[in-house]
């Protein structure tokens, strides 16, 4: 390096002014070689140093000869490339937390005025897809917890669950939990018989992040020991009544329950046994069955579907809407207006296999024999 230096500095010979310059012109290119080593400036992709000007405009120079320094302009490239896509990603964080400012100013005049205004009046819109502010969000629990209505998820009638069915029931009420949280009329959660040392009791430590922080109530009694029993509606599909609306001063208990060997009308014999009111969503009401491959239709939804179901029924007031929320079609229930839209396409390929098939006959028979 001090070679390279000493060809470009050009000094006169004897002379002691022109030995000072040539150290006074060294001690700049050391300073700009290390920077170049480390922050691999400019000067590693050939252009002339702060005192190195000689050195670049000469043609057998060895700084135009170094391999090293076509790497450097790679590695400088590709530096550049990640400090450009880091600064995307910044702007695009920027824009959507802007979006979800707006979206959340624009919901009402306050946190107040978005509130929920009882079960009778329309209700503000919900933020079902977006982040709800913490403040927001628990000053609606507080007041669902409050004035209801109450939901409860009944942890005692799965006692016969596996690992993985606790774990899935797990992933159910956060999933529950978490859409409670967004709703503009939230209902007030209880979780009864969830007693220490059971399996969905370590499954739901173990898979829900925060789980002790949630807005909720959980307790190893039962409900029959908190709530009075003629306020109790415990909800199942095998139930003979339909439920028409849904009443603050009630509280409405799911069985906890995710069993796949599917044991038929558990919840209802539980119910009855207790001597409590029953009831099921208006799924036979509202919906139709759609025709499928395996012809399966089904009424049994996961608790964070049945929730997602009398969530929407409770802000919107409208059971099609409702459904529509929280019954997919993979159950095979649809609503009317969508058993048209799947009608169509199957009607569709079914005559134009009929057209191929009659196509390829009249092609056999004018075929020469």
């Amino acid at each position: 390096m001090e070679a390279g230096v000493a060809a470009g500095a050009e000094p006169a010979a004897g002379t002691e002014p022109a030995a000072s310059e040539a150290e006074a012109g060294t001690e700049p290119a050391v300073v700009a070689e290390a920077l170049r080593l480390l922050r691999i400036e400019p000067s590693a992709a050939g252009e002339p140093s702060p005192g190195r000007a000689g050195d670049a405009a000469e043609p057998g120079s060895v700084r135009a000869a170094e391999p090293g320094s076509r790497n450097a302009l790679r590695k400088r490239r590709r530096w550049q490339r990640v400090l450009a896509a880091r600064r995307g990603k910044r702007r695009q964080e920027r824009q959507r937390r802007r979006a979800r400012r707006a979206a959340g100013d624009g919901n009402g005049d306050g946190p107040a005025a978005a509130l929920g205004s009882g079960p009778g009046g329309p209700g503000p819109p919900s933020l079902r897809r977006g982040r709800v502010p913490a403040a927001l969000a628990t000053e609606r629990l507080l007041q669902a917890r409050a004035a209801g209505p109450r939901l409860c998820v009944d942890l005692g009638v799965g006692g016969g669950m596996s690992e993985k069915e606790s774990g899935r029931l797990a992933s159910q009420i956060r999933r529950l939990y978490g859409a409670n949280r967004r709703a503009a009329r939230p209902f007030w959660l209880c979780l009864t018989g969830f007693a220490a040392g059971t399996p969905i009791y370590e499954q739901c430590f173990r898979m829900n992040d925060g789980f002790e922080r949630y807005l909720m109530d959980t307790t190893p009694e039962s409900y029959l020991d908190l709530f009075p029993l003629e306020a109790i509606v415990y909800l199942t599909p095998d139930s003979e009544n339909v439920l028409q609306d849904i009443d603050p001063s009630k509280v409405y208990v799911l069985g906890g329950l995710v069993d796949e060997s599917i044991h038929k009308q558990l919840t209802l014999r539980r119910a009855r046994e207790q001597r409590l009111q029953t009831a099921r969503l208006p799924i036979r009401e509202y919906m139709v069955r759609a025709p499928n491959s395996r012809n399966y239709h089904c009424e049994t939804l996961a608790i964070n579907q049945v929730f997602d179901v009398l969530c929407t029924f409770y802000e919107t007031r409208s059971w099609p809407a409702a459904l529509r929320a929280g019954v997919s079609s993979g159950k095979g229930y649809v609503l009317p207006d969508t058993a048209d839209q799947v009608e169509t396409p199957r009607s569709a390929t079914a005559a134009q296999g009929n057209a191929l098939f009659h196509g390829e006959e009249l092609h056999r028979q004018g075929a020469p024999a």
